[in-house]
């Protein structure tokens, strides 16, 4: 499966919006009958994707919960390919980039096939394994823990050697953005990671589609002014848009693949 079907999206997206649902709303709005919602259900719940109770079901994801790399990876793909196409055109050659772990820094990853004589550094075993027969292109594997499923590189040694090297250009993912938090990330292991990558960055790319707004996740990652782009596929709320822009960061909007976006920095609106 390698996008979730629209009546699965449509119950994810009613959760997240509203906190719960019930079957008898849901038959109604999408035209099925109770027993399809209910197995709808159950197979949300056999991904580990939502919780389901007598009548209904909710968010199986509390702050810390962190969903299966696999889960992620389908959910609200088209929107995450859209954003990986835009963000792999920001790269040109002789450049130094990282790329964080994450399915959306995934999909950027699969857009730089044409992409020549440039260093990629990243802590994702699966992000690296894109590059692996590429003679190209420099490859740097930090080293460190393996997180199982994620095939993700943590701890000191990952940090350490991630901390020995400056980047052009960091391409950043998160668990979760908002005005108050930040950018925030569902495990204490991956953030630091990520604290140890923006602080060598000339520029910080956050790219993360319009589900992450509004929510918060475990563990603090960055203050949103340690950003220099957002690239997402919708207009942010009204009052983290107002932050964003009041502090000069570049929010690139792209609706379509292959669109060119919609660019907001400051008070001026420009299309890229």
């Amino acid at each position: 499966m390698s996008t979730l079907p629209y009546r699965l999206q449509f119950i994810l997206d009613q959760i997240e919006q509203k906190g719960s649902v019930n079957v008898l709303d849901l038959a109604e709005n999408l035209s099925v009958s109770d027993m399809t919602i209910r197995r709808d259900l159950r197979e949300l719940e056999s991904i580990g994707l939502i919780r389901r109770f007598h009548g209904g079901a909710v968010s199986s994801r509390g702050r810390a919960y962190e969903p299966p790399l696999f889960t992620r990876k389908i959910e609200n793909q088209t929107q995450k390919e859209m954003i990986g196409k835009f963000a792999a055109n920001m790269v040109v050659e002789g450049d130094c980039i990282a790329l964080d772990v994450g399915s959306t820094t995934y999909q950027i990853a699969l857009n730089l096939t044409k992409t020549k004589n440039i260093t990629i550094v990243t802590p994702s075993l699966q992000i690296a394994s894109v590059f692996f027969d590429r003679t190209d292109i420099r490859l740097i594997i930090p080293g460190g823990i393996v997180r199982p499923v994620e095939n993700s590189l943590i701890g000191d040694i990952a940090r350490w050697n991630l901390g020995q090297f400056y980047y052009d250009r960091l391409f950043l993912a998160a668990g979760a953005i908002d005005l108050s938090s930040g950018i925030t990330e569902y495990n204490i292991d991956d953030a630091m990671i990520k604290k140890a990558m923006i602080k060598n960055a000339k520029e910080v790319v956050l790219v993360a589609d319009s589900s992450k707004f509004q929510r918060t996740t475990f563990s603090f990652v960055a203050d949103l002014n340690e950003i220099n782009h957002l690239i997402t596929d919708d207009t942010p709320p009204k009052d983290l848009m107002a932050h964003l822009k009041s502090h000069g960061i570049s929010i690139h909007i792209v609706n379509k693949i292959g669109e060119q976006p919609t660019k907001y920095r400051g008070d001026r609106d420009v299309v890229d």
